[in-house]
């Protein structure tokens, strides 16, 4: 058998690079692959996409089963491309695009109906597919609408049309009356008006950059409040242990009251007495500071402490003390 080392390189190259280019193409496109790929495509016919996108979620009875991987204008129609892992999708199946959460995100429902398998070929049609209508999009183009409205040609109009029923009967013209003064209402807000849908806007494009943020803070807020009803019967049962705990401390100091009263009679009088000489302790304590002091230093040294003794022997009596105490020296 030949050596590794003596074979030609040159096949052992191309095979190498032939293997590390098919190496790269099943993982570039895993997902498309009918074992280990991210399941089978299907495709929707639906009449708008309503603001559905690329990896939004594929659902059926709320349990995530798959994503969305392309959306596509075909004709009059648009063409809702998704896949499905480990699910059963009927061939009488219907879909409908639905809102998330309160910032408009959407995802793909779908209801498995029918007896046979869907084939993946053959598009759920738009009589089984149900779009909704985004009211964010209703908002925006509201606002847009709003301020492309001339209101002082608007005023104008009106007070034509109530100039020109002006003669009509007394029904007919309160109601232009009313309807001029409306007018001229809009007209002299048209400033306050315009404020607050610009305001609008900017409060939903907000909201629309920090869609991950908010949505991060509602499912923390499901999450507490989902622990909190977990949690409900511990959180009863503290609570009431609480209300048994205060009865029995109310009946124990019902029953020694005569006890308690003038226990607490001494308390209130010592700590008036504390009061009365605070500033004569407050000194007490300042005065014994030196003492503690020169104690620590006298002790300090070990098993033993220093000390020095004078006037126990009167000066000249023996060997002991002849010169006596000696003054202090600088």
């Amino acid at each position: 058998m030949r050596s590794f080392r003596s074979r030609n390189p040159m096949p052992i190259g191309i095979a190498g690079l032939v293997v590390i280019g098919l190496a790269l193409t099943v993982a570039m496109f895993s997902d498309d692959l009918p074992i280990i790929g991210g399941g089978t495509s299907y495709s929707a016919e639906f009449s708008e996409a309503a603001g559905l996108g690329d990896d939004d979620e594929v659902r059926i009875a709320g349990v995530k089963v798959g994503k969305v991987t392309d959306v596509e204008l075909s004709g009059d129609r648009v063409v809702v491309t998704f896949k499905v892992k480990d699910a059963w999708v009927g061939d009488q199946s219907s879909a409908a695009i639905k809102i998330k959460n309160v910032l408009g995100q959407k995802y793909l429902s779908l209801d498995p109906d029918g007896h046979d398998v869907l084939d993946p070929s053959t598009p759920i049609p738009r009589n089984r597919t149900v779009a909704p209508y985004d009211v964010l999009e209703a908002f925006r183009g509201l606002a847009e609408t709003t301020n492309a409205i001339d209101t002082t040609q608007l005023a104008q109009s009106f007070q034509v049309i109530g100039e020109t029923f002006g003669d009509t009967s007394d029904d007919v013209r309160g109601a232009l009356t009313g309807l001029q003064q409306l007018s001229q209402t809009v007209s002299s807000r048209d400033q306050q008006l315009a404020t607050l849908l610009s305001n609008t806007r900017e409060i939903s494009d907000t909201l629309a950059d920090r869609d991950a943020e908010v949505v991060k803070l509602l499912q923390d807020g499901n999450l507490l409040l989902e622990e909190i009803n977990n949690r409900r019967e511990a959180i009863g049962t503290l609570l009431d242990g609480t209300q048994a705990l205060a009865k029995e401390l109310q009946g124990l100091v019902g029953d020694n009251q005569k006890q308690l009263g003038p226990v607490l009679t001494s308390l209130d009088q010592l700590t008036g007495m504390l009061a009365r000489n605070q500033d004569a302790l407050s000194q007490g304590i300042k005065n014994m500071a030196p003492f503690v002091r020169l104690f620590n230093n006298a002790v300090g040294n070990g098993r033993w402490f220093d000390n020095y003794i004078c006037g126990l022997l009167p000066p000249a009596v023996g060997p002991v003390n002849q010169e006596g105490c000696l003054g202090a020296t600088s």
